[in-house]
């Protein structure tokens, strides 16, 4: 970051548990992951006529089209861990010609199909547990296999434990797109809170990170496994691990665009333009709960490439700006020196720090359970044309309201590079430990848009 350099890194996929993420410093930027409007859907139906919807890569030669014997795994195998079709589970004679319910978990998602090819079945239908609930990942099995959600999976279960002659058959209908809603946060996402700095929100945005076509390199198949002897040249990949690239290469066109911006400045543009919401009004779903994201889910928002080419104002950082950081997070010299790698005398007895002094474009407040206020300030810079802004502020937990003054509420730039400050004030009553609270600051001119999400926590 010293060297002008974006560093992005993804927020993990250890989602959608709250406090899961990782890469939380400030001087990162922070990616979590969203869905496309493209599905890759297969659909398993049973001998009793009932049809679900699943996704799946499988390209290679199908089933028969009349229906197969289909069992559950944990009702073929000897072992307690038999449903989850781990390796050398499952009882040959009893899934042989078989198409094989397995449960998700522990090993990973095409391994399980591996053992139940080896054990003589015919396909696969991998059904979530409630650790992952209805999120879909599709797969590039090794023999005709599906996923499925938890509601299908149970219904699925339940059917093959109790008709006497169950069957089923799986339907691979190739790409979609035009998929709505999208996107969605995938369940998988890690979330804030940020447990290291809750004074810093965390992830910053998300990026699409779900069902992606991704260059892949021959030297492995495309599940990635030994035993896969497949070869091909691209591949559907999911994970932050997808959705951080996405974001550095709009941080790439960005610079291109704007060869003097800093990598804060990149970040507040991607930031301050990014999207909460469809075009209907409604919030960005989070697949995990079924209900709209929050900023713990997806910081800003989405990114929105095309409008943060010409964001209007953002919020610079310097190098100095991040070290006047860790001495208001009381680091010492030496760990100080331990991440500029270079010795500093930065933290002045002088000198009173905060965090709520870091100019980033996202508020985290952290009130006791009595409630309290707390002051952040804030400087934009103008990168657009010469304008007037006014602001709307507003945060709530529930149905209890957040006070959010902002002092000045107009900023009038008269040129390109101009900076200007303000504060921001909130004041909150009691609320139990542990309660979150959600909103946005925006500023508004003619001709833009800039918004910055607020996350408050009871502790």
């Amino acid at each position: 970051m010293e060297r002008g350099i974006f560093v992005s890194c993804s927020a993990g996929n250890a989602g959608p548990g709250s406090a899961t993420l990782s890469n939380g410093a400030p001087w990162i930027t922070t990616v979590g992951a969203g869905t496309l409007d493209r599905d890759f859907p297969a659909h398993v139906v049973l001998g009793n006529g009932k049809n679900y919807s699943g996704v799946s890569l499988y390209s290679g030669k199908q089933l028969p089209t009349t229906p197969v014997p289909f069992i559950y795994a944990g009702n073929a195998s000897n072992s307690s861990m038999g449903a989850l079709c781990m390796s050398g589970s499952l009882i040959p004679e009893k899934v042989a010609g078989k198409i094989v319910l397995c449960d998700r978990g522990t090993n990973a998602r095409v391994q399980k199909g591996f053992v139940v090819k080896d054990a003589g079945g015919a396909g696969m239908v991998l059904a979530n547990t409630a650790a992952n609930g209805e999120e879909l990942v599709a797969d590039a099995h090794v023999l005709p296999g599906a996923g499925v959600g938890q509601k299908a999976g149970d219904t699925m279960r339940a059917y093959a434990l109790s008709d006497p002659n169950p069957t089923a058959s799986i339907v691979f209908a190739g790409t979609q797109v035009g998929i709505q809603p999208s996107p969605v946060v995938a369940a998988f996402s890690s979330r804030g809170p940020n447990t290291v700095t809750p004074g810093i929100l965390k992830p910053d945005l998300i990026a699409p990170g779900v069902n992606i076509l991704a260059a892949w390199s021959g030297s492995v198949g495309p599940s990635g496994l030994a035993g896969d002897s497949r070869r091909v040249g691209f591949n559907i990949i999911s994970g932050t691990s997808m959705s951080c690239p996405h974001v550095s290469g709009l941080a790439a066109l960005l610079r291109a665009a704007h060869q003097d911006w800093s990598p804060a400045a990149i970040r507040s543009a991607l930031m301050t333009t990014s999207y909460n919401g469809y075009p209907n009004g409604n919030g960005i779903l989070d697949v995990a709960t079924g209900l709209p994201a929050t900023p713990l889910d997806v910081g800003a928002g989405h990114v929105d490439p095309s409008k943060a080419v010409d964001p209007g104002l953002v919020y610079d950082i310097a190098a100095a700006d991040y070290v006047d950081f860790l001495c208001a997070i009381s680091y010492g010299p030496m760990q100080i020196a331990a991440l500029t790698k270079h010795t500093t005398d930065a933290c002045s007895g002088n000198r009173t720090y905060a965090v709520t002094a870091l100019n980033y474009p996202s508020f985290s407040v952290t009130f006791p359970a009595t409630g309290g206020t707390e002051k952040h300030t804030r400087t934009v810079t103008n990168v657009g044309q010469p304008g007037t802004y006014k602001v709307t502020a507003s945060a709530a937990a529930g149905s209890t309201p957040v006070t959010v003054s902002v002092e000045p509420s107009t900023l009038t730039f008269t040129k390109s590079g101009e900076k200007q400050s303000y504060t921001v004030s909130f004041a909150a009553a009691a609320m139990p430990s542990g309660t979150n609270g959600f909103g946005r600051l925006v500023w508004s001119s003619d001709h833009h848009v800039v918004s910055s999400p607020i996350a408050v926590t009871w502790t």
